[in-house]
């Protein structure tokens, strides 16, 4: 093993390579800096997801940036005409794509080693776990590990011990920078309604998924300052409310899998979040093949997950992370959520949106009677359980096209809910609700 600056590690990698980098959370910043200050590249390849660190590296005009998940920085990167793409692919999937990819160099950041030469994993255990070990046995290959004391020390479970050794490492590069922070966004008065219509749905006992957002961030308040607890977590995210509710003394984690402690595979939240994790033993992270299954998913007892959309039409097709066709964000472990709550009868899936949206001026309806040639459907109508708005929750499980359009028709906005149940009427029978 190496101890390296940034920038000489960053020398390391040959113009012409490949570089898989983490999740968000996972991602090194002074590593992806210091790759931003060469010049050289003559056809660079990294394969990533949702960037959290601004490095000049992913606008050089030779580097290709291949993504899975889009996020502010990706979406500024293809508004400016990078050199980016876009993979279809849950969270899931990002694990085999890796493996068949099988970039020269992988990276990660990771908090500073314990006695015993552990780096722990820190914030992302994600779908890069194995493929950093793969690069870390391969002489032939090279494993850069950035290690910052700003970043908790996380664990793991059981086999999954969510760290790599500086056995394992080739070059350590040491920082003093920080995680990326995200701030709970304030709720609007849509947000307060859809949540207090969603935590109507959690029973003492459950257990709890939550995705980002006002909604699940509100969904999480409420139910840390109301009557009911017991609860469980097991979620893709970790975030600022489910700690909340660890602290109201609300999770008992009683969940009929990974009992005793609430399961992530990854974290992103506030400084104060980051700092409560910091050797937490109340909280476990597994690679995202355990944690998105949704066979473990179903696996919990009573598990009500919790997820934003964008639109959905009278069929219940959902778009989730496009707009007009353009990308706006991702799969990731959105279906999963989906699916996994839909094999059991005492779970719920709840995706909740705001009945409208204001774009240039014209308040317009996000549930829809049909949606428009080359929309891109996120989860497909057969998966889809409850919606919900600030006017209320539609259950469409076991529904006709008629009556699931008539459910989301009540929920809608009144200006548009005429249009929508005269188009659950045209789809009556298994007839097309468009108008020629």
């Amino acid at each position: 093993m190496q101890r390296l600056s940034a920038a000489d590690a960053a020398a390391r990698l040959q113009p012409r390579d490949s570089l898989g980098i983490p999740l968000g959370p996972g991602q090194p910043p002074a590593f992806l800096k210091a790759l931003g200050e060469r010049d050289d590249w003559e056809e660079l390849r990294i394969g990533g997801a949702l960037l959290t660190v601004l490095s000049d590296v992913f606008a050089h005009e030779n580097v290709h940036y291949l993504s899975g998940f889009f996020g502010p920085l990706e979406r500024a990167l293809r508004d400016s005409g990078a050199n980016q793409s876009f993979a279809p692919a849950d969270f899931r999937r990002f694990e085999p794509i890796l493996e068949e990819t099988k970039p020269r160099v992988m990276c990660t950041v990771a908090a500073p080693p314990d006695e015993e030469g552990w780096c722990s994993l820190s914030l992302h255990a994600g779908a890069t776990v194995n493929e950093l070990h793969r690069a870390g046995a391969d002489p032939n290959r090279l494993l850069v590990v950035e290690v910052s004391p700003r970043f908790p020390h996380t664990l793991g479970l059981g086999v999954h011990q969510h760290a790599l050794h500086l056995d394992e490492i080739d070059v350590l590069v040491e920082s003093d920078e920080e995680p990326f922070a995200l701030e709970d966004a304030p709720p609007t008065e849509a947000d307060r309604a859809i949540a207090e219509y969603v935590s109507r749905f959690v029973m003492d006992g459950a257990t709890l998924q939550t995705g980002i957002g006002a909604v699940p961030s509100m969904v999480a308040t409420l139910l840390a300052e109301g009557p009911r607890g017991g609860f469980g977590v097991h979620s893709e995210m970790f975030t600022t409310g489910l700690m909340r509710l660890h602290e109201a003394g609300k999770v008992t984690n009683e969940k009929g899998i990974y009992d005793g402690v609430s399961v992530a595979t990854f974290a992103a939240g506030t400084r104060r979040l980051y700092d409560w994790l910091d050797g937490n033993q109340d909280v476990a992270f597994l690679p995202v093949d355990l944690v998105n299954s949704p066979e473990a998913i179903a696996a919990n007892r009573q598990m009500v997950t919790i997820n934003a959309v964008i639109a959905v039409d009278i069929h219940g097709q959902v778009v989730a992370d496009t707009i007009d066709g353009v990308q706006y964000s991702g799969i990731g472990g959105h279906e999963d959520f989906v699916s996994g709550p839909a094999l059991s009868l005492e779970d719920r899936s709840l995706l909740c949106l705001p009945s409208t949206v204001t774009i240039d001026g014209e308040l317009r309806s996000r549930i829809v009677p049909w949606f428009p040639r080359g929309t891109v459907i996120t989860t497909p109508r057969h998966q889809v359980d409850v919606i919900v708005t600030e006017y209320g929750a539609a259950e469409l499980q076991g529904r006709t096209v008629h009556q699931r359009g008539d459910a989301l028709a009540a929920i809608a906005h009144p200006s548009f809910r005429d249009e929508l149940r005269a188009a659950a009427e045209r789809a009556s029978g298994g007839w097309s609700p468009v108008l020629e």
